[in-house]
């Protein structure tokens, strides 16, 4: 059946139906991702430089910072779009504006690193969250139930913005202060907006999305795991080292996405609280997910001889991602559909894994931890699934 449209050729955004058959991720959804993906990729590589050059801390605290700007505005689109997607040209258009943000953003990561100057990606960030301001103002004509929602919505979002170009005005050394307050007050506006008016959302076309953008991040890693294997062709010295290093890359990398897909998803957001929770830890499951590809670098850089962290630290940078990664997963969607033999063996590998830098073999001992827990995940499948077996 066709959609009604306007005049302006636009569809009514009117709230989806959260149990409609077949919603799947839209090719639109999926593009948006792939420009979100440099974004990352630019921020992994930059953290790489700065874990190998030493800057561990000022590092970490540039990737922690610019991936917060990354994560937010994804998520903030994939959430309206499970509830108000339609697929008209401004829908399209809006959404194209707020993809041309990241590529700015993107631009402006390495000055963050560099000079921790925030001016480009603080400006990127500010143009793709008005366009989201406008996409809840188009939402509110149609939004039912859901009107009051949609305008606290775009009004607490325009709020924050104010706050982000004012931050910009401070002297360096209260811009971190800022930084962390107006994060409260990002993460605060659906909490507020939702009690005005739930929005819907679909289940499973929620999890499909956050599934996807799992599978991409965790892509990253398999580049770095060809990279191994293109510095192993010129540096004959360590070739053993970087081609099992590649190999131990694609085992633990293939673990994590098995362990991340063995929950059904969709049974952790049957509430607001825990769809507040599933969104929010997933910053730590996404921002992992592209440090683990950053700590595979570092290790080529410490096998090559190119890196100023010791061995142990450069293990570090690949081991903790893993660790984050997996207990996050665990906490947000495992736990909950697991018996008491994986709910040990879980947390316990995560545990594991992070002593595994003070072995003389620990990268190669990380990948049989891993193994070994997808082998108790093979063996003990989640209650739902045990059910249709059973």
């Amino acid at each position: 059946m066709t959609p009604e449209r306007t005049r302006a050729r636009l569809v009514p955004m009117r709230p989806r139906d959260p149990h409609e058959p077949g919603r799947v991720a839209s090719s639109l959804e999926l593009f948006f991702d792939l420009v979100f993906v440099v974004a990352v990729s630019v921020a992994a590589s930059q953290l790489h430089h700065s874990l190998s050059e030493g800057h561990v801390g000022g590092g970490l605290l540039s990737f922690v910072i610019v991936f917060f700007g990354i994560w937010w505005a994804w998520m903030n689109f994939t959430w309206f779009a499970t509830s108000f997607a339609t697929d008209d040209w401004l829908y399209r258009l809006l959404t194209i504006v707020q993809m041309s943000g990241v590529l700015v953003l993107a631009a402006g990561i390495e000055r963050v690193f560099t000079e921790h100057d925030f001016r480009i990606v603080v400006l990127a960030y500010v143009v793709m969250r008005v366009a989201m301001i406008a996409q809840w103002l188009r939402a509110s004509h149609s939004a039912g139930a859901a009107r009051r929602a949609t305008l606290y919505y775009a009004g607490g979002i325009a709020i924050v913005q104010v706050l982000w170009l004012i931050m910009l005005l401070l002297p360096e050394s209260v811009q971190l202060y800022a930084w962390m307050v107006f994060v409260v007050a990002e993460l605060a506006v659906p909490v507020v907006a939702e009690r005005r008016g739930m929005t819907p959302w679909h289940p499973h076309h929620i999890t499909e999305r956050y599934g996807l953008f799992t599978l991409i991040l965790l892509g990253e890693s398999l580049l770095a795991s060809a990279n191994a294997i293109i510095e192993a062709l010129h540096d004959h010295e360590s070739l053993g080292k970087l081609i099992a290093l590649s190999v131990l890359t694609l085992v633990v990398t293939a673990a994590l996405w098995w362990i991340y897909f063995w929950p059904p998803h969709h049974t952790a957001i049957t509430s607001f609280a825990r769809s507040l929770r599933y969104g929010y830890v997933h910053y730590f499951v996404f921002a992992a997910a592209g440090a683990f590809s950053a700590g595979i670098e570092v290790e080529i850089d410490s096998i090559t001889h190119h890196t100023e962290l010791s061995e142990v630290a450069a293990s570090y940078t690949v081991t903790v991602p893993i660790a984050i990664f997996v207990l996050g997963i665990w906490w947000i969607a495992l736990r909950d559909n697991a018996d008491r033999v994986v709910n040990v063996v879980v947390p316990l590998g995560a545990v594991l894994v992070l002593l595994d830098p003070l072995i003389p073999i620990p990268f190669a001992l990380t990948a049989i931890f891993m193994a070994g827990v997808v082998a108790t995940l093979v063996l003990r499948p989640p209650a739902e699934r045990s059910a249709e077996l059973g």
